[in-house]
C-alpha cells in the first residue's frame, strides 16, 4: 500500500502510513497517510525556523519571480493537479478545474507583492523628523486546510504567506493529501529555497502539537466550526496570531419579483455543486411570498435531470462525499427531517448500495429554525426551503442564524438588493449570485461562528495578517544643533 510522504526541506519524507486515503466513488483504499510523532514536527519546525531567517530577507523581485513561475507551472500541470483532486476527493473533473482556477487567482494576486507590500511616508511631521512604515514577516506560518479544497485553500494561504517572506507548514486534510504534496515540489521546481515550503501530514494531534509549539508564529485554519473554535482559543492561548474560519448556512432569499428560471438555476447550482460539500454553498431558499411552490417546482424539474456519478466521467453532475461516515451522516439528516414536520421532496438516499460514497439530490421543504436539518451544517447535496410572508421575516430569519458565511438575494428591485446588502449581518453577499465568493483582489470571510479572530483570507487582509507593521521615526541633526530637550518633538 502506499504512503503519501511528507514533503520537507525541498525532498518527500518517506515514513509508514496508518490512516487511510479512499477514492470515494469506489470506496477502495487507496493510499494511507503518516501521523508524525512530536520529534519529527519539532524537527520540521526547527528546519522552518532556520530557512525563515533567509526566505524573510529575501528580495521582492526573487519571491516574484518565483510566485510567476509557480503560477505557469500550475497551468501547465493542470490536468494532472485536477486529476489527484478527483481521484481523492471526488469531485469532478470540471469541478477540480474550477477549484485550481480560483487557487490560481490568489497566486497572479500575490505576484503583485511588491504593490501590496508598499509602506507609507511622512516627511516632516516635525522639526527635521520623517515617519514611515514597512511591513515585516510574522515567520513561520501553520496552515490547516479542509478536505472539500485540496488545492484552492492551501493555495489561498501559502501564496500570500510566502509573498510577505514568511515559511509555510501546510497541514492538509488527511482525506485528500496528495495535491498537497504536488504543490510542494511545482514550487521547488519554481525556485522556492528548501525548507520555506514543507507539507506535514497527520491528524488531529498533529493539529493541536502546531498550536501548542513556540516554533509557529501564525495559524491559518479553515474548517468546521467547533474545530475552527477550537483552534483560534488554543492558538491565542500560545501567543499565535491566529484567522480560523468556520462553517456556515447560507440562505438564498428569493422575493415574489424574481425570475425564477434564474432562481431555480441557482440554487440548484449553488445546493448541490460538488456535492454541497462547500462552505459557501447554498443550504437554505427562503421564499417570501406564494412562490414556494413553482419554485419548488422548477428546482425539482432540474434535480431529475442531475446525474450522480464518479468525477472522472464526463457526465457526472457531481461525485460522492469524502466518506462513508459523512454519507450516512447525510442519509440521516434525510431520514429524520419528517420528525421536525418537514416534507421530503427529493429523496436522494437510494444510492446508499452503491459502493462509492454517494448521495443523490435532496430536497426538504418545510425546514425552520429548531429542526436539525435547519440549524446544522449538513455539508452534503440537501436543499431546504424555507417559507416566509415578507422581506422582513428573512432579514430575521438569516439574522437569527449563528452562521454568517455567505448570504444572497435574487430580485429586480435595485433598493430592495441595497437595502439587504447593508441589514443582513453576513460578511459575504450576492446580488443575483448564489455563490459570493470574492475575486482575489478583495479578502474571503464571514462573520459571526463563521470566522474566529478578525481576519479574512486572502487578498489585502491575508496580506495583512501575514506581516507585523513596524514604523520607523527618524532624524538627521546638523552636527551644531546638539542639545537637550526633555519635551516633545515641535510639530508648529
Amino acid at each position: 500500500m502506499q504512503s503519501i510522504p511528507h514533503y520537507v526541506g525541498g525532498q518527500s519524507v518517506h515514513a509508514t502510513g496508518v490512516s487511510p486515503v479512499y477514492n470515494p466513488a469506489t470506496g477502495e483504499v487507496t493510499a494511507q497517510v503518516p501521523v508524525p510523532d512530536i520529534a519529527f514536527i519539532d524537527e520540521v519546525v526547527t528546519r522552518a525556523r532556520e530557512a525563515a531567517r533567509s526566505w524573510g530577507v529575501s528580495t521582492l523581485s526573487v519571491r516574484t519571480n518565483i510566485l510567476f513561475t509557480f503560477r505557469q507551472l500550475l497551468v501547465e500541470h493542470a490536468d494532472e493537479l485536477a486529476q489527484l483532486i478527483t481521484n481523492e476527493h471526488g469531485k469532478t473533473l470540471a469541478d477540480a478545474h474550477g477549484e485550481l482556477a480560483r487557487g490560481l487567482e490568489n497566486v497572479e494576486y500575490a505576484c503583485g507583492l511588491t504593490e501590496h507590500l508598499k509602506g507609507g511616508f511622512s516627511s516632516q511631521v516635525a522639526d527635521g523628523v520623517d515617519v514611515y512604515s514597512l511591513r515585516e514577516p510574522v515567520g513561520v506560518v501553520a496552515a490547516i486546510t479542509p478536505f472539500n479544497f485540496p488545492a484552492m485553500v492551501p493555495l489561498w494561504m501559502s501564496a500570500n504567506a510566502l509573498a510577505t517572506g514568511n515559511v509555510v507548514i501546510l497541514k492538509p486534510s488527511e482525506r485528500d493529501p496528495s495535491t498537497a504534496v504536488r504543490l510542494g515540489e511545482l514550487l521547488t521546481e519554481a525556485g522556492l529555497p528548501d525548507g520555506v515550503f514543507n507539507v506535514l501530514h497527520g491528524d488531529a494531534s498533529t493539529v493541536n502539537a502546531l498550536l501548542e509549539h513556540d516554533g509557529i508564529d501564525a495559524i491559518s485554519f479553515v474548517g468546521s466550526t467547533p474545530v475552527a473554535r477550537h483552534v483560534y482559543q488554543t492558538g491565542i492561548a500560545h501567543g499565535k496570531r491566529v484567522q480560523a474560519l468556520g462553517g456556515a448556512k447560507n440562505h438564498m432569499v428569493v422575493l415574489p419579483d424574481a425570475d425564477l428560471d434564474i432562481a431555480a438555476d441557482a440554487a440548484v447550482n449553488a445546493g448541490y455543486g460538488a456535492a454541497g460539500e462547500r462552505c459557501m454553498a447554498i443550504s437554505v431558499v427562503v421564499t417570501v411570498g406564494d412562490i414556494a411552490d413553482p419554485l419548488i417546482e422548477k428546482i425539482t424539474e432540474r434535480i431529475d435531470r442531475l446525474t450522480v456519478g464518479p468525477g472522472s466521467d464526463p457526465s457526472s453532475d457531481f461525485g460522492p462525499v469524502i466518506t462513508k461516515e459523512h454519507r450516512d451522516r447525510i442519509i440521516n439528516y434525510v431520514q429524520t427531517a419528517p420528525a421536525d414536520g418537514i416534507t421530503v421532496v427529493r429523496d436522494g438516499t437510494s444510492l446508499v448500495d452503491n459502493p462509492g460514497f454517494f448521495v443523490g439530490p435532496c430536497l426538504l421543504d418545510g425546514v425552520h429554525p429548531g429542526a436539525k436539518s435547519y440549524d446544522d451544517e449538513i455539508f452534503g447535496p440537501v436543499l431546504g426551503i424555507a417559507r416566509v410572508d415578507t422581506y422582513a421575516e428573512a432579514v430575521t430569519l438569516i439574522n437569527a442564524n449563528p452562521y454568517g458565511n455567505g448570504t444572497a438575494i435574487f430580485t429586480r428591485d435595485g433598493n430592495a438588493a441595497r437595502l439587504f446588502s447593508r441589514e443582513v449581518t453576513v460578511g459575504m453577499i450576492g446580488i443575483n449570485v448564489p455563490i459570493p465568493v470574492p475575486v482575489s483582489s478583495y479578502s474571503f470571510g464571514g462573520w459571526k461562528n463563521s470566522l474566529f479572530g478578525h481576519a479574512h483570507i486572502y487578498g489585502p487582509e491575508g496580506f495583512g495578517f501575514y506581516t507585523r507593521a513596524k514604523v520607523i521615526t527618524s532624524r538627521w541633526p546638523q552636527p551644531s544643533e546638539s542639545q537637550i530637550d526633555l519635551g516633545f518633538p515641535k510639530t508648529r
